[in-house]
């Protein structure tokens, strides 16, 4: 009998063992795969975006209502918006209207609905119930004073840039500028100037909202353009820039 109770005690401690054995290696397994997903997370959180881009989209567009808007939170409000400007352009475009005609014919329309408006809700309380309300619209000093300000300093940035490119001290970006100005000739000659600014305000207004939808895609595509324009440009930059005597002498400084 005491045989066979040592051999029983020490089964038992045998199994005790075991289930120890499995309870510790499925703890640390468990742990393994945390500490996994916490990696995993950090590593998500901390995807390099494109140019550098730290903070969110919607920060970066200045985090107002103009940026709610070209992100088109209010899926509504943005449509209306996309919708007149689309409007707008048909008008011109496709039906032939010329803006000072807009621009009168709406005034027009706008100064008789007031005008009848008013004279009738003298007459007709019931309906009207009351003249129309118009806002005291005044520009203050200030204001004028800001804007002036800020186009005067865009202005005098923009007479130094040009300035600097025609001092001829700066091949590369002499080449550059000449470049980007050829380049919007050919699409100017291509598209009316309405038709290029709608283009450009279809863009604007929907393309940051497509980025932000497909960023992760977007931003793995993005990061290899630039990488293989960084090359052409240093292979650019190996055979022909590198020959021209006022840009090596800049290097070699």
């Amino acid at each position: 009998m005491s045989e066979g109770e040592e051999h029983g005690s020490l089964l038992e401690k045998i199994n005790e063992k075991i289930h120890e054995y499995k309870k510790s290696s499925s703890s640390s397994s468990s742990s393994d795969s945390d500490d996994d997903k916490k990696h995993h997370h950090k590593s998500k959180s901390k995807k390099t975006r494109l140019f550098g881009r730290t903070n969110p989209l919607h920060h970066v567009l200045g985090g107002g209502k103009a940026a709610d808007l070209v992100l088109w939170r209010d899926k509504q409000t943005s449509g209306s918006i996309l919708a007149g400007v689309t409007v707008i352009w048909l008008l011109f475009e496709g039906i032939g209207y010329h803006l000072l005609t807009f621009f009168c014919h709406s005034l027009i329309v706008f100064l008789t609905v007031c005008f009848v408006w008013s004279n009738a809700a003298s007459f007709i309380n019931r309906i009207f119930r009351g003249p129309p309300k118009f806002p005291d619209v005044i520009l203050s000093e200030v204001q004028c004073l800001k804007i002036a300000h800020l186009l005067r300093k865009e202005i005098n940035e923009a007479f130094l840039t040009l300035r600097h490119v025609a001092s001829g001290k700066d091949l590369k970006t002499y080449l550059m500028t000449i470049g980007g100005l050829w380049f919007i000739s050919i699409i100017g000659s291509c598209f009316s100037f309405l038709t290029l600014s709608y283009t450009i305000f279809l863009m604007a207004y929907t393309l940051p909202m497509l980025y932000e939808k497909y960023e992760d895609e977007v931003d793995v595509v993005g990061e290899k353009a630039l990488v293989e324009i960084k090359k052409q440009y240093a292979v650019l930059d190996h055979k022909l820039l590198s020959k021209i005597p006022m840009l090596s002498e800049k290097k070699e400084h």
